[in-house]
């Protein structure tokens, strides 16, 4: 394949940047046009997250020209070898017949093609969709008032002239097969701006494509449904609310449809953020006004990266794919971990934290880590609005049947109008031009999850006096043990010489405390606990345990997340995998077991059931020659 080095001396050492940014403008208003598919206020939203992030394209590629960086540095640097050795887009260039001269990594792999196969032999014409060149040099004919020749003049005519040229055109790979690209067109130039090449980028735009029309279907639907809807209005209310009930439904689409915009939007900032950074990390390094100019585009970036990710945060709970997995779990040691999180950024402001003090455990009916988020946002924000040498206290106290968690702050509190503006995307409450970063999304995200698991948010404020943000869930018992009419826990035995090893990952302490309890009765096993996934997979690597027990919700990677690892791997793909969730529905346990799960158990854990699965399990181990099987029966 041809390389940036065979490059002749003399030739331009700018385009490889302008291309660079270039791609990036392109995608990026690719993705405004895009938003317009989504709600109005998101389409808002991201189309001005993409116009400040062009502003900010424009910015620094006029502060890098002016720099004129020498042309070695451009030549050596890794922007223009991570440009030409890209998989990610196409990039072909011509000698001015429009002989293919480059062709590079991502060139090979969307179209099936070596570089020797095309280079000094085929146009880009040669790999394109003859009955569209004939189209596009027709058009072309008559936009233009002039004669144009299906080839290679079709596809670069307007780029001869120095006019943008950004199109859509079929490629044909090696093996026939077809699809469509996005194609964009720019001459290059010699010193006496006479015309030595053409260079062309190409983007697959299959998986657009496929967005499109399923958005155009989600949209005939939609159109479909308002106007059974409107007819359903003249008709019968209570065939109206099963419509809206299904309109609903369609607008949750909707957000899904925003959620699968992920990629979309982190690919062209990921670029400014892995460009800037490679440009600030240079050798010579830049220069102090360079300096200032690239850290401001990283603050930037990492900005608008946080709002994206609270922003599909927010719509993954919208559309229903946020799964939660309730069971009794104990305050204290929620407030603990959250505690030890928070302090470090408490200190680095001067704010002293108050938290109860091995107090009452006070269990309640959630989901832990969605309550430790809840409770990092809160916190977070009460330091935030602070001031300086101030205090922030979290208090629990039972109210019937209800928990309250307060947090409250020392900070300038809120007037009357303020509070009733609270919850409401985007809305920060004045504090747009402050110096402390947000998004105005954190709070409504945290409202969301209280409500999802059955509880109430609130807030209580005085200006000049502080604000308290308080939650209230359900309260509940600590986890236990189920015994059935006759059923009694098995007597604690005396260790054996040889025992069997049972791992157990669970990241909720109460259950992990029941689980010791149970296997302490048993004389011929030995538990090992991991209070995540990636411990536990770890733990699964060196130990080889006889049998593993996996939570299904767990913080980082999920149940079912650590069971596709455990199973990719040579090392413990023969280790049965026993769920044991909260999460006890029919649909629920079909899943697992779809899965990959030996068993799959729920919680509140029933003895004689947790045993006789373990038992099952044990001799599997033990059949497939993984264990010795004698002590599998207690």
């Amino acid at each position: 394949m041809q390389s940036v080095e065979n490059i002749p001396p003399r030739a331009p050492s700018r385009w490889p940047m302008a291309l660079a940014f270039s791609f990036s403008a392109v995608a990026l208003l690719a993705v405004g046009v895009l938003a317009w598919r989504a709600p109005f206020e998101t389409a808002c939203v991201i189309d001005a997250l993409v116009f400040l992030l062009l502003m900010l394209l424009v910015a620094l590629y006029r502060r890098t020209v002016a720099a004129s960086l020498p042309r070695q540095l451009l030549k050596a640097g890794a922007l223009q070898d991570a440009i030409f050795n890209s998989a990610n887009f196409s990039c072909i260039a011509t000698d001015a017949q429009g002989v293919i001269q480059i062709f590079n990594v991502g060139a090979e792999r969307m179209l099936g093609y070596a570089a020797s196969d095309v280079v000094d032999k085929l146009t880009p014409a040669g790999i394109s969709d003859a009955q569209e060149i004939v189209a596009r040099a027709a058009a072309l004919s008559a936009e233009l008032d002039t004669v144009i020749t299906p080839g290679v003049e079709a596809l670069v005519f307007k780029a001869t002239r120095g006019i943008e040229d950004i199109y859509e055109l079929t490629y044909i790979r090696n093996d026939g097969s077809r699809f469509p690209a996005i194609v964009s067109v720019t001459a290059l130039r010699d010193a006496q701006s006479k015309v030595i090449g053409y260079l062309l980028i190409g983007t697959d735009n299959t998986a657009r494509k496929q967005v499109e029309a399923e958005q155009a279907l989600l949209d005939q639907r939609l159109r479909e449904q308002q106007a059974y809807t409107r007819s359903l209005v003249e008709t019968n209310n209570a065939e109206l609310k099963k419509a809206r009930l299904v309109a609903e439904k369609a607008n949750r689409a909707k957000s899904e449809f925003l959620s699968s915009m992920s990629h979309e939007l982190r690919t062209p900032l990921n670029a400014v953020l892995g460009f800037a950074q490679l440009m600030a990390s240079d050798v010579p390094p830049p220069t102090v006004p360079q300096q200032r100019s690239i850290e401001q585009i990283l603050k930037g970036g990492w900005y608008l990266l946080r709002l994206i990710n609270e922003i599909l945060d927010l719509a993954m709970i919208e559309s229903g794919k946020v799964t939660l997995s309730q069971e009794a779990m104990s305050l204290l040691d929620v407030l603990q971990d959250c505690q030890a999180m928070i302090a470090p950024q408490a200190e680095k402001r001067g704010i002293s934290l108050h938290f109860p003090r091995c107090g009452e455990a006070y269990f309640v009916h959630a989901d832990r880590t969605r309550v430790k988020q809840v409770m990092i946002n809160l916190l977070s924000n009460a330091i935030k609005y602070n001031q300086g040498g101030g205090s922030v206290t979290v208090d629990c106290s039972q109210r019937g049947a209800k928990v309250r968690v307060s947090v409250r702050d020392s900070g300038a509190g809120l007037d009357a109008g303020q509070v009733a503006q609270l919850f409401q995307p985007f809305n920060r409450l004045g504090q747009e031009n402050s110096t402390e970063e947000g998004t105005g999304i954190g709070l409504v995200v945290t409202k969301q999850l209280i409500e999802l698991m059955g509880g109430t948010i609130g807030v209580d404020s005085t200006v000049g006096v502080g604000t308290t943000f308080w939650f209230e869930l359900a309260a509940t018992n600590a986890p236990a043990l189920m015994l059935g009419d006759g059923d009694a826990l098995p007597q604690v035995q005396e260790a054996q010489e040889s025992q069997r090893t049972l791992l157990y990952v669970e990241d909720n302490p109460a259950n992990l405390a029941l689980v010791e309890q149970l296997i302490a009765r048993r004389s011929d096993l030995k538990l090992l606990t991991a209070i995540d996934a990636h411990l536990g997979i770890d733990l699964a690597r060196t130990y080889q345990p006889d049998v593993i027990l996996m939570d299904i919700n767990l913080p980082g990677i999920s149940g079912y997340g650590a069971l596709h690892i455990l199973h990719d791997d040579p090392l413990t793909k023969h280790i049965p995998v026993m769920a044991l969730s909260a999460n006890a529905v029919p649909r629920d346990i079909e899943k697992g077991l779809e899965a990959g799960f030996f068993r799959y158990l729920t919680k509140p854990i029933k003895v004689v059931e947790f045993m006789d699965a373990l038992d099952v399990a044990l001799h599997h181990a033990a059949a497939h020659g993984l264990a010795d099987d004698t002590h599998a029966v207690r």
